[in-house]
């Protein structure tokens, strides 16, 4: 993997605009004295046309220009390689500053575009089966250097937005725990969703969590997106071994907060996935909990459907003591939850030949947790074995 290339510490004091939604950068306008309809032209350039610099912005004064490149800039993560796998699948690693870099997924299907997206640089909360785990935690990524991958993927794939749609989905199921880092999320989300930024429906954008419940309430009464929660057991002892957060919102709590997220809107539905790995979760027994869970769901939101299972054979990455079930097995526990009337998905595994599957994801990241060190000390020990 390529190293981040250091660079000399960052003494920009002029405000970058990937870090503002329209409600921000009207504000920004006003604040240096210009009407809020800049907000606006700013926005088409930006994220329509890609042009960051302020020079090539011919719709504004060269007064107007001139204030700009003093008091703004229009930053962009430095790309520090992209890899395009067999299928199509295409992983950018991105440097988000001169020690650590994120990765950003592109996965294309026959009727959308679908582009994974990181919140962190590497994650605090060590699931077990996950390969960002291994490299601990460093810090939250800002609402610019969200956004920012979203403007390097929609650039690199020639998208235009409301017009040449490559980019029709994006997911926060990237690196790190988007609720962990929820305001800058929010705002980024609101800018991948607004006529003036990227034009995604709603419901094409989605956020995936591990279960913080109070923020999950908090996401309800700010943003209207999907919601996806990463489940993997239908039972708390096993999913706390796997999710340690289930220890301080175990699945009862968790369930509950699903709930009242969809009833916040007539027809909402929540995606709940599932990692299936061998001989830990896919048993019969956990098709049927599982099955339960969402009848449960189902029931309380008073909606068919209003669960939808994803279940997601696991991706192995190097040092893992996890196993993918056997094809048998996966369509055994689907079939079982058909059976019970709960509507269930298998994802079909993309971008693994270059790490770029699900929760293969892995930068470069200066570990604050020393959870990386503990990782390569078991990973020697067990290659010496």
């Amino acid at each position: 993997m390529s190293a981040v290339t250091p660079a000399p510490a960052n003494t920009e004091t002029r405000v970058n605009l990937f870090d503002l939604d329209r409600t921000g950068l009207e504000q920004f306008f006003d604040s240096i004295g210009e009407k809020k309809f800049r907000a606006h032209q700013i926005m088409k350039w930006i994220h329509h046309r890609y042009v960051t610099e302020f020079a090539e912005m011919t719709d504004l004064g060269k007064a107007l220009r001139s204030k700009l490149e003093e008091r703004a800039v229009v930053h962009v993560p430095q790309v520090l390689f992209d890899k395009i796998s067999d299928d199509g699948t295409q992983k950018w690693l991105l440097g988000m500053d001169p020690r650590n870099a994120i990765e950003t997924v592109y996965i294309p299907e026959k009727n959308r575009g679908t582009l994974c997206v990181s919140s962190q640089v590497g994650c605090a909360l060590n699931c077990q089966f996950c390969s960002t785990a291994t490299q601990g935690f460093n810090r939250n990524l800002s609402t610019a250097e969200i956004i920012g991958q979203v403007w390097v993927a929609a650039r690199a794939l020639g998208n235009i937005p409301h017009q040449q749609r490559r980019l029709t989905n994006v997911v926060m199921m990237g690196m790190g725990e988007p609720l962990a880092n929820f305001d800058n999320v929010v705002r980024a989300m609101s800018i991948m969703r607004d006529d003036l930024g990227y034009g995604l429906a709603n419901k094409r954008v989605t956020l995936s969590t591990a279960g913080m419940v109070p923020q999950i309430d908090k996401l309800a009464e700010v943003a209207d997106v999907s919601l996806a929660v990463s489940l993997h057991a239908p039972f708390d002892e096993l999913r706390t071994e796997l999710v340690p957060l289930n220890r301080k919102y175990p699945i009862n709590e968790l369930m509950a907060a699903c709930v009242r997220y969809a009833k916040r809107k007539k027809g909402t539905s929540v995606t709940f996935e599932y990692t299936l790995m061998k001989g830990v979760n896919d048993g019969p027994e956990h098709a049927r909990g599982l099955a339960k869970l969402m009848r449960q769901f189902d029931n309380a939101v008073q909606m068919k459907d209003a669960a939808k299972v994803n279940l997601i054979p696991f991706n192995p990455f190097p040092g893992t003591r996890f196993e993918r079930p056997e094809e048998s097995s996966i369509r055994e526990f689907q079939t079982l939850m058909m059976e019970s009337k709960v509507l269930t998905m298998v994802r079909r595994t993309r971008g693994d030949d270059i790490d770029a599957a699900c929760g293969q994801l892995k930068g470069q990241v200066m570990d604050r947790t020393r959870r990386q060190a503990q990782f390569l000390q078991h990973l020697a020990q067990t290659q010496s074995q």
